[in-house]
């Protein structure tokens, strides 16, 4: 019999937390992009959406770049996601007020409206996807913000 090849240090693929993590994030995102689907958004324009009309209640004016970090996503598909809600009628993008090389964003009626019922329904989903969980759910949303932690400036140094 061959001896095996040494290029997995574990023994089963679902001893790979990467690999599970990957499986359970592209089920989880193949669930909510069905939802988006009616809304006529995507995951990412959902998040940003999402996030700025979050932001907007807590402190004014958000940058774009202060919305990419809020996100965890990169600046540039930020900028470029924005460009799509701006076009779609959902944010505006207008001149900072201090800084004159950023943007400031808003949420539009329209853009305040649809993140309202977009929210529900991923919302709605979150709870049946992670439903399974039970009582172990506040743990696995903090063994999570730990993960961000650790990792946000790891990614954001390279």
């Amino acid at each position: 019999m061959a001896e095996k090849d040494e290029i997995f240090q574990v023994e089963s693929a679902n001893d790979s937390p990467g690999f599970l993590f990957w499986q359970v994030s592209t089920l989880w995102q193949r669930r909510i992009n069905a939802d988006l689907k009616q809304f006529d958004l995507t995951h990412a324009q959902f998040v940003l959406l999402a996030s700025l009309t979050w932001l907007v209640n807590e402190t004014a004016p958000i940058t774009q770049v202060e919305l990419a970090h809020h996100a965890k996503m990169d600046v540039m598909m930020t900028s470029n996601v924005l460009r799509t809600l701006e076009e779609k009628g959902l944010i505006l993008r207008n001149p900072h007020p201090t800084d004159t090389r950023a943007k400031s964003l808003a949420v539009t009626g329209k853009g305040m409206e649809l993140a309202r019922q977009a929210v529900r329904v991923v919302e709605d989903n979150d709870r049946a996807f992670f439903h399974s969980l039970g009582n172990n759910l506040p743990g696995f949303t903090g063994q999570l913000l730990k993960l961000i932690d650790e990792n946000s400036q790891a990614v954001n140094k390279g």
